[in-house]
């Protein structure tokens, strides 16, 4: 086989379908975000960033680089190995405490990503729990899917966000097995809501333990930052609550939160925490220093809300498509892989607006889009010029409108 050749013919199937996934080379400055430079060969050009998942520009707060200066400082750069081996560290300790306490939790556990966090307890609750059955919304994150693809426990997939799709499965399955509900509180695609009571009104019923994923809404919702499930006095139904530090804390790390015994249970047999090097101290620290101030601070979070109701109301006057939804997500639907592309690479190029274009796999074919996540820091200025030109793009590539009705 010409395994180069290979190679090359998938990567051109990939371009010819506007699917190729093209990386801005971006340096972003403390103190200017969501501002950037992009690198393009030897010039350098300002662009704002519009697609970020630092959602509340926690990544450049000042309580968050003097945290992280001092753990650097205290504690060198790496933890050191495995947590098993030499690489757990006082500030992982603090930080777990912090986590448990955000979530009402009897303790917490430190993975290296949002994706490792979900792949890990899935997949060691799947693998370890005899005859358990993961009960998974149809559109949860990759994570959560290969997560319990690799525990092989028997899984079903229910429609999304359908409580009564969810009753009928549950309803047929015997009253003694073991059951997990997996799903998200916010989707980030399309930024809608899980229904949680329901969820767990349900998982009650029929004696199942609950697992969501709160990733895109730890640090965005409830008054000290704990979720939609803490907005919505949910926390103490939840078996599992999975978080991620990377973004609106702004740094970088996945988590779970639950039971000590449980907790303890996956920290003793999951793979993807045992053989894996420790979070480094600084990034530890960081991200606690991030979670301690969005606890007591709801600016952020109300500022954040208000920019994101602006570009709401911009885009309906401009008669821009875009999904309308309860969260801090703005998908705005192209529908098209390559006009999507095209969309994102002439916003860069001609007006230095930094949108990256979402095709698949991460959504279906045929809902391509650009997805928006304003925050606290974009100014009015910038959603002018961003709204400006998207007017002009979607004159200019003739691309259908929302009707007034639809607004």
């Amino acid at each position: 086989m010409d395994y180069q050749t290979f190679f090359r013919t998938e990567l051109d199937r990939l371009k010819a379908g506007g699917n190729y996934r093209v990386f801005a080379d971006l340096e972003r400055h403390r103190g200017a975000f969501p501002s950037a430079d992009n690198h393009v060969g030897d010039a350098v050009r300002k662009v704002t960033i519009w697609c970020s998942n630092d959602y509340l520009g926690m990544g450049q707060h000042p309580d968050v680089i003097a945290a992280m200066h001092a753990a650097i400082d205290q504690s060198g750069a790496g933890a050191g190995g495995t947590r098993n081996i030499s690489g757990t560290n006082h500030h992982h300790v603090l930080l777990e405490r912090e986590l448990a306490d955000l979530h009402g939790k009897e303790a917490a556990l430190l993975f290296t990503s949002g994706y490792v966090s979900n792949w890990a307890a899935l997949g060691t609750l799947g693998a370890k729990i005899p005859g358990l059955v993961i009960l998974s919304d149809a559109l949860n994150h990759a994570s959560m899917i290969e997560g319990i693809r690799h525990s092989k426990a028997e899984r079903i997939i229910w429609k999304h966000n359908d409580l009564e799709d969810l009753e009928r499965h549950l309803a047929a399955l015997p009253a003694d097995k073991p059951k997990l509900i997996a799903f998200e509180s916010v989707y980030s695609m399309d930024g809608d809501i899980a229904p949680i009571r329901g969820i767990c009104d349900l998982a009650d019923r029929y004696g199942a333990m609950t697992y969501l994923d709160e990733v895109h809404a730890v640090g965005m919702y409830g008054p000290r930052g704990g979720g939609i499930a803490e907005r919505e006095g949910l926390m103490d139904r939840i078996t599992v609550i999975e978080g991620t530090l990377g973004k609106a804390f702004g740094v970088v790390g996945g988590y779970i939160a639950a039971s000590a015994d449980l907790v303890d249970f996956v920290r003793s047999f999951a793979s993807g925490f045992i053989f894996t090097t420790a979070l480094p101290p600084a990034v530890a620290a960081g991200a606690c220093a991030s979670i301690r101030h969005l606890k007591a601070s709801s600016a952020e979070r109300t500022a954040q809300q208000a920019r994101v109701a602006e570009v709401r109301a911009r885009l309906d006057a401009a008669g821009i498509p875009h999904i309308p939804n309860p969260s801090h997500i703005i998908p705005v639907m192209v529908g098209d892989a390559a006009k999507c592309k095209y969309l994102s690479d002439i916003l860069m190029d001609r007006h230095g607006i930094y949108i990256q274009p979402i095709n698949y796999p991460t959504v279906p074919k045929g809902t391509e889009r650009l997805r928006i996540t304003p925050g606290p820091l974009h100014s009015t200025k910038d959603v002018e010029r961003l709204v400006t030109a998207l007017e002009e793009l979607w004159a200019h590539c003739q691309l259908s409108r929302m009707p007034m009705a639809a607004q």
